[in-house]
């Protein structure tokens, strides 16, 4: 008689445990996945799906010699649930990976509710389970009450920083006499609407937006605020200097108005806006634009008031206004190996932004290794690392072996790859040699592993 698998635990129903559930199903491992809403809201959630995409609803570049595309055809290549549905729901956004976000999350709501070995618990779970394996994948919201038990788990306090998300508005009161759609460079699809800007208008904003007042923080906030250099309010950018918006979010270049011709024509150089801001399509049907790189803490009312001196924007209908809130991660390089497992606690895992992973496909990955790993753990099995040299590899290494000291949330980039052993002098080139020699060795590595792939693909019939 086969003996029985005992339950893994799943805590917290974001990217990253919705990923770490279904490798765990997919494994033939019985899963108990919680989340804590509609019981508890969050700051930052607006409903009660599972893998709800709260800043935006692009995953980066999709190309796989960018970073962010190599980690998405490492995941595709690795069953990755979150990626595959992402593909299933895509929206035109040049370049990028962006989805539908409502149709995305309420695909994969259903799929876990439907799986036979996932049972699906909507409370909050405000301890860690003394037994048992458990996969912690909370994200930068964690519940005041589980904050409290990790912090006397580890011993250590959180670190934090400050994230926030980008306002989404109303295609059809958005301005497209003055609007004009192109993708910069005309990569990909012509997928966003560029409001462009002359020199008197972008100063006229920028006053504005630097003078404009902002939410108020709560006291806890006000103590540890930090902003992450990657996803700086966009009043932020404005104090920083004239120019900061111009070499950001608002950069003109490669961008390009059909209907005043082309600005790279030295004839039409005049034409050629002073800044441009961006709005990227936020469903199938074009109905919502989010405001790229318009992330804010600015009051509602200001907010509308200042975005609606942008051109095209004047009479602009939100749908969703941009909000603020805290995250939280933990000092990883002093907690985790590089299997995501505590090393304190090997039967505890965690996973997703509160690691200190950055960006929605980084926690995906993690999703996908912690959940990989707690199956194999639940099978008596020993937990896998992933090669250096692909992008899931590397990220993982980096959150485990970084300087505590100084560590703080880490995108994926290809600056934490091993070097080649040749170089190559063309930046373009070099990724492509760093995305083939990724792929090649992961190819290799689940060779290497087949009992674990053969027990993936097997179970994938359940459902």
């Amino acid at each position: 008689m086969t003996p029985q698998i005992p339950p893994v635990t799943v805590i917290g129903g974001g990217l990253a445990g919705t990923e770490a559930a279904w490798q765990i199903a997919q494994a033939g491992t019985p899963v108990s996945l919680y989340e804590m809403r509609p019981v508890e809201k969050s700051p930052a959630h607006h409903t009660e799906e599972l893998a709800e995409l709260v800043c935006s609803n692009s995953f980066g570049a999709q190309s796989s010699d960018r970073a962010s595309g190599l980690l998405h055809e490492e995941l595709r290549r690795l069953n990755s649930i979150i990626i595959a549905t992402a593909d299933e729901h895509q929206v035109p956004a040049g370049g990028a990976l962006a989805v539908d976000r409502a149709l995305f999350s309420k695909t994969l709501t259903q799929k876990l509710a439907n799986h036979p070995l996932v049972t699906f618990h909507r409370q909050p779970l405000n301890h860690i389970p003394s037994k048992g394996i458990t996969v912690l994948a909370t994200g930068p919201l964690t519940s005041t009450a589980l904050a409290s038990e990790l912090q006397q788990f580890t011993g250590m306090e959180y670190m934090s920083f400050f994230d926030a998300a980008s306002p989404i508005i109303v295609g059809e009161s958005i301005d497209q006499n003055v609007a004009f759609l192109a993708s910069r460079y005309d990569k990909g699809e012509a997928a966003y609407l560029n409001c462009p800007m002359n020199k008197e208008q972008y100063l006229h904003f920028r006053e504005a937006l630097c003078a404009a007042e902002q939410a108020e923080l709560k006291d806890f906030e006000k103590e540890s605020a930090k902003f992450f250099e990657g996803c700086l309010p966009i009043e932020e950018l404005g104090r920083r200097g004239e120019d900061t918006m111009r070499y950001g979010p608002l950069k003109p270049v490669g961008l390009f108005d059909a209907r005043l011709g082309d600005f790279r024509d030295p004839e039409n150089k005049s034409k050629k806006p002073y800044a441009v801001v961006q709005l990227r399509q936020e469903d199938k049907q074009g109905q919502l634009w989010n405001m790229v790189g318009f992330q804010t803490n600015l009051k509602w009312g200001e907010q509308k008031r200042i975005f609606r001196l942008i051109p095209g924007l004047e009479n602009a209908e939100f749908v969703r206004m941009g909000v603020m809130h805290r995250n939280t991660f933990l000092n990883s390089p002093e907690l985790l190996d590089a299997t995501l497992q505590f090393s304190q606690r090997p039967t505890l895992l965690a996973a997703g932004q509160l690691i200190g992973t950055e960006g929605y496909t980084a926690a995906s990955a993690g999703g996908w290794l912690a959940g990989t790993n707690a199956a194999r753990i639940a099978k008596g099995l020993t937990p896998l690392t992933l090669p250096k040299t692909t992008m899931m590899g590397a990220l993982f290494d980096f959150i485990h072996s970084a300087s505590p000291k100084h560590f703080q949330p880490m995108p994926p980039n290809f600056g934490i790859i091993p070097a080649l052993a040749e170089r190559v002098r063309s930046k373009k080139e070099r990724y492509g040699v760093y995305r083939d020699r990724s792929l090649t060795d992961l190819a290799l590595w689940k060779t290497q592993n087949q009992l674990h792939t053969a027990t993936l693909k097997k179970d994938a019939q359940l459902v």
